[in-house]
């Protein structure tokens, strides 16, 4: 126990030195020979070293980029991102890509069935007022039950939910809800970790593997993953199987299930 502390400080005294050998040891005299590029960053709100000090040496500096970091840290490995992302940039040419947000969200497809056809027994003008009735009874749901429309494409919906029960009951209520309207659509359901940018649309596989699935569905069908269907056991939620799918252009099968409405 007596040799820790007496280590900590043998420690604690050689960098009190590095640091007091730093602030006496004078280089200006020979900046102006370093002829290779030289990066020079500074944090803007730095309570030790002055700004103007880094402006110096930049100036000296035959070839020097002089770069201004937001924070208020002498100690360069506090909040490093910053100037590590700078640093990469120098040294590569190309900053470090943004990391985008990956969440565990639940994908909604939804297709109406048998357009065309509608389209060409209605007419463009009585085809675009079923459309808005359409839009509207869906839109309605994915308010009731908390879904987040993402995309509308002609005549279908993508949307995200954050709990899979949600968006398997809103599919089931926008399912039933166009029948009623003398419609029938097609839903598909699947629940996986995407790429969501700020703001941005969810990216990733899990939401091909929705809309693959959702192209399986037959007339007023609801079909979800075996992924989903795990996460609402004890729901009260009740499925039927559908069987195995290879999932095209996805190289992989998928179990479906069919959700019932009762």
């Amino acid at each position: 126990m007596v040799g820790e502390p007496r280590a900590a400080w043998r420690q604690s005294r050689r960098i009190r030195h590095l640091i007091g050998s730093s602030w006496i040891t004078d280089v200006t005299e020979v900046l102006a020979a370093a002829h290779a590029p030289a990066l020079v960053l500074y944090r803007r709100d730095d309570p030790v070293i002055d700004p103007e000090q880094a402006q110096f040496l930049a100036q000296q500096l035959p070839n020097a980029s002089l770069v201004e970091v937001p924070g208020s840290s002498t100690l360069p490995w506090l909040d490093s991102g910053p100037l590590l992302d700078h640093i990469q940039e120098f040294l590569t040419g190309t900053r470090p890509a943004a990391a985008g947000d990956r969440v565990l969200a639940t994908i909604l497809f939804t297709d109406l069935i048998g357009s065309t056809e509608a389209v060409r027994q209605l007419g463009d003008e009585a085809w675009a007022r079923v459309l808005e009735s359409h839009h509207a009874v869906v839109r309605r749901e994915l308010a009731r039950f908390e879904g987040e429309e993402i995309d509308t494409a002609g005549d279908g919906f993508l949307a995200v939910f954050d709990g899979p029960a949600r968006a398997i009951r809103c599919g089931l209520a926008i399912e039933a809800a166009i029948l009623q309207l003398g419609l029938q659509v097609r839903l598909g359901i699947h629940t996986g970790e995407v790429e969501r940018p700020q703001g941005g649309a969810p990216r990733g596989i899990a939401v091909h593997v929705a809309a693959r699935v959702s192209a399986l569905a037959g007339p007023s069908e609801l079909l979800v993953s075996a992924t989903t269907r795990d996460l609402v056991a004890g729901s009260g939620l009740e499925f039927e199987e559908r069987g195995e799918f290879q999932l095209k252009g996805l190289g992989e099968q998928r179990r479906v299930y069919r959700a019932l409405r009762r």
